[in-house]
């Protein structure tokens, strides 16, 4: 039987990042083989991989990336089973890194990191999934801006459009857009606008709020079931709520508001909102 090094195994650690025990042992069973021991622990990963994979996952972090240039952002989450691993360096690395990825790719990155996903849940010890990612690429004049909110429970991407290429060098322009994800993060709207809400959930309000006022003339509750539905698009229509931090006008006025101060027009032309839990 060959002799394992303290070198060897240090050096199959590095390669793979299991611990120093599975890698002494993998080593001993392959005689000392790298190549041999490395596809041990490859397998070995998988096994443990779909053991893990029926534990329940609701804990975990939201990251995001830009590039260099910054007109790409990204927003990814990544489960894991326990806060104590959520909190974690190693793993929060691990989430930092496919933020990056995720910058120059639209695909699920649940499928395409399936491998090192699953040398991930060996290395760590609990099952880990790669819930969701989002990808933005700034098309046009303006700015894509990000925002993680307490520890990474809530993300944000906001993608802010302007028709002056000096504005994004604007403080005003600047403010604007983070206090804009500031917003996301604590109104969680649904949608941008109430033209993209769907036909169904407009049905369903509408049912719900007619039930709500039975028994009155037809016209009356026509009235009064547009008045509940255009608070229902304060609620849920980004560009309809009640400005955050100015309660007394909605993120439409704000922007025609701060346009106004800039020489410039200003339009929202996407957002997304990430939250654990959801």
């Amino acid at each position: 039987m060959a002799e394992i090094s303290a070198d060897i195994v240090k050096k199959l650690r590095e390669a793979t990042n299991v611990s120093m025990m599975e890698c002494k042992r993998a080593l001993v069973e392959a005689d000392g083989d790298m190549e041999k021991a490395t596809r041990l622990l490859r397998e070995r990963g998988i096994a443990i991989a779909a053991k893990k994979a029926s534990r329940a996952t609701n804990q975990g972090i939201i990251a995001s990336s830009t590039t260099a240039d910054g007109k790409t952002s990204s927003l990814i989450q990544v489960n894991c089973e326990t806060d104590f691993v959520a909190k974690n360096d190693n793993f929060k690395n691990f989430v930092a890194q496919l933020a990056v990825k995720a910058c120059s790719t639209d695909t699920n990155l649940g499928e395409t990191e399936k491998s090192e996903l699953t040398a991930k849940i060996a290395e760590i010890g609990e099952n880990m999934v790669i819930t969701r990612n989002t990808r933005f690429v700034l098309g046009g004049t303006g700015a894509i801006a990000s925002y993680i909110h307490m520890g990474g429970k809530v993300g944000v991407l906001v993608d802010l459009a302007c028709e002056k290429a000096e504005t994004t060098n604007n403080p005003l322009f600047k403010e604007l857009i983070k206090d804009l994800t500031l917003h996301i993060a604590a109104s969680r709207p649904r949608y941008l606008t109430s033209a993209e809400v769907p036909a169904d959930v407009i049905s369903a309000e509408r049912e719900i709020y007619a039930k709500q006022v039975t028994g009155k003339p037809a016209n009356i509750i026509d009235k009064i079931v547009d008045g509940k539905m255009k608070k229902f698009y304060e609620e849920v229509c980004f560009v309809n709520q009640l400005f955050v931090k100015e309660q007394k006008e909605t993120i439409t006025s704000l922007l025609e508001a701060k346009g106004k101060q800039m020489g410039d027009k200003l339009t929202i032309k996407r957002f997304a909102r990430y939250q654990l839990g959801e």
